[in-house]
């Protein structure tokens, strides 16, 4: 049995595996909110406020790891530690607890993150995949074919936007009016650039916050039912549609929505805008919602 932190810039995603039958059977899963990275941006510093709640978070992880009987626990952390001055404070501070982090690069990131999908038997048949993983402060996008060998990749950036970031910059009010809106589409798209190749997305999947909210808001999911929300589609228009009514409520008011899960109003709104532009920049008509994450990649590369 295994265990997987991911320290993301938003969130402590903790993912605890046994390897049965050829396969890793998740045996427990937690998500919360920290905020690691917010501020990050405009200061380069990780606060003190995000380091004690996802230092604490962390330690809740491999507490709950250890008590399953998990062998070994391996946390990484994502942009807002590859971006941060004192990243190294941060890390000595975990050590100290017992809880070691280390940093993920971008590129690994992806490649994980695709890997996981890859991997994931619900997408056997497929021959062509394109991933797009919205995070706090960064968002990864592979596109890669199948091979006789297994997969080429066409594609592969981890982009620096993310739904924090985004909030706390063209984003930052509550609710922001059409010229912030149409502001933070130039700038997604700006970031996105023109490098990707139209026509080659294949099966476009999500992974992380944004489409798995954008599901259990849909179908109204108070309790969360991962084999609900895993494998669901959304549709370009309908994930346009959530923009714009989720732009028009503030925190409060999004924070009421039945669904969505606690913290996740302050940045959702500007998770779903970069997902909708990711998916008109690659031509994806929708995607598939995978509940799926880099995590599920690193037991897949430890299990050697």
């Amino acid at each position: 049995m295994k265990a997987v932190i991911d320290v993301g810039s938003n969130s402590v995603l903790t993912l605890v595996a046994d390897h049965r039958s050829g396969q890793w059977k998740t045996v427990f899963e937690s998500s919360e909110v920290t905020g690691l990275g917010r501020g990050t941006k405009s200061s380069g510093l990780l606060s003190e406020q995000g380091m004690s709640s996802t230092l604490a978070a962390v330690k809740r992880g491999f507490d709950k790891a250890r008590s399953l009987g998990a062998g070994e626990t391996i946390a990484a952390a994502t942009m807002a530690a590859r971006i941060a001055k004192n990243t190294p404070e941060f890390l000595e501070r975990a050590e100290a607890q017992g809880t070691p982090i280390t940093v993920l690069s971008g590129d690994d990131e992806a490649e994980l993150g695709f890997r996981a999908v890859a991997n994931d038997p619900l997408f056997a048949s497929d021959d062509l995949l394109s991933i797009v993983d919205v995070g706090g402060q960064s968002t990864e996008l592979v596109t890669a074919e199948r091979s006789s060998t297994g997969w080429d990749v066409l594609f592969r950036k981890s982009y620096d936007v993310g739904a924090l970031g985004l909030r706390e910059g063209l984003l930052k009010d509550d609710s922001p009016d059409f010229r912030q809106r149409l502001a933070a589409v130039v700038e997604i798209d700006d970031k996105i650039g023109r490098r990707y190749l139209p026509g080659k997305s294949g099966r476009s999947v999500t992974l992380g916050a944004t489409g798995t909210n954008l599901v259990t808001i849909r179908e109204k999911m108070t309790v969360w039912d991962a084999d609900r929300v895993h494998g669901a589609y959304l549709d370009y228009e309908e994930v346009s549609k959530a923009v714009a009514w989720m732009f028009e409520l503030d925190d409060a008011g999004r924070a009421a929505v039945p669904g969505i899960e606690k913290g996740r109003e302050h940045t959702l709104h500007a998770g779903a805008l970069i997902l909708e532009r990711f998916l008109f920049a690659i031509g994806a008509l929708g995607c598939t919602v995978s509940t799926r994450g880099w995590r599920h990649g690193m037991l897949e590369n430890r299990q050697k």
